[in-house]
């Protein structure tokens, strides 16, 4: 059963590029009041809805962003939390600070941004969160454990969330993507291939795989039309996965198959 969308007003994290971006322009055309957020608005280009600055990682951007549309619109119906960050390299190599980074970014960065908006959905009565997160997040992924780990974080406290708002009528699910062909990997943190590592030849081998996958990703739209279709859903579901059939059927083969065969087909599927 489809729900009315008119006159609704949405709050994209991470707006300004990406899967967030095309979220913004798709959702826009369907007579949304869009509001996409950047670290640094002024530095984007034209888009068909309006953009603010906000940072995930810094509580007093969030509160200001928050005001600033409850003042010019009075409500916020739906929110998506999308802004994150990639991060790949050997988890023994990779950098403390650049681990609290990701997580401040891709975990408490929309931790926060939730708790923000939570008040003023429940004075109201309704509201919807959609929480970007990703076909990753459902297994540990050699050399990008941070990023799966980051991701699954969030996948699980959704499911604790949703029970704690079901007497609020707030409504709240993950949307899991797999590869989009986005600037994603420009962004992303790489831990250097080092001169001499043990994992040397592995990390760069898969590093070029991974990259592959992103620039032969699947057009961001896809996202855009399936987060409109959740937004469309009277009671959505916990847990959507876009992207290629195989992508989402590692998801289902993890739930079947022992832990040592599943471990044995990412390891072939790496080349590791």
């Amino acid at each position: 059963m489809k729900t009315d969308t008119s006159s609704k007003v949405v709050l994209i994290t991470g707006g300004s590029s990406g899967i967030g971006k095309s979220i913004g322009q798709y959702l826009s055309k369907r007579n949304f009041k869009v509001y996409g957020t950047s670290r640094n608005p002024g530095k984007s280009i034209m888009l068909p809805f309006s953009l603010i600055a906000l940072d995930v990682t810094r509580q007093d951007t969030i509160q200001t962003a928050i005001s600033e549309i409850i003042e010019k619109e009075g409500k916020i119906d739906i929110l998506i939390n999308n802004a994150g960050i990639g991060i790949t390299g050997p988890i023994e190599e990779t950098p403390d600070e650049e681990i609290k980074k990701a997580f401040d970014t891709n975990y408490f960065g929309p931790i926060n941004v939730i708790k923000a908006v939570l008040p003023h959905m429940r004075r109201r009565g309704e509201g919807l969160i959609i929480n970007i997160t990703s076909i990753a997040g459902y297994m540990g992924l050699p050399y990008r454990g941070i990023y799966s780990a980051t991701k699954g974080a969030l996948e699980l406290t959704t499911e604790a969330f949703r029970m704690e708002l079901k007497e609020f009528n707030i409504k709240m699910t993950n949307v899991a993507p797999g590869d989009f062909a986005t600037n994603i990997a420009a962004g992303r943190y790489h831990a250097p291939v080092l001169e001499g590592s043990p994992y040397q030849r592995s990390y760069k081998n898969t590093l070029d795989l991974m990259n592959k996958h992103v620039d032969e990703g699947q057009d961001p739209e896809l996202m855009a039309k399936a987060i409109l279709k959740v937004i469309e859903t009277k009671n959505p579901k916990g847990h959507y996965k876009v992207g290629e059939p195989l992508q989402k059927f590692s998801v289902a083969l993890k739930r079947i198959l022992p832990d040592k065969v599943y471990e044995k087909m990412l390891l072939k599927h790496y080349k590791l």
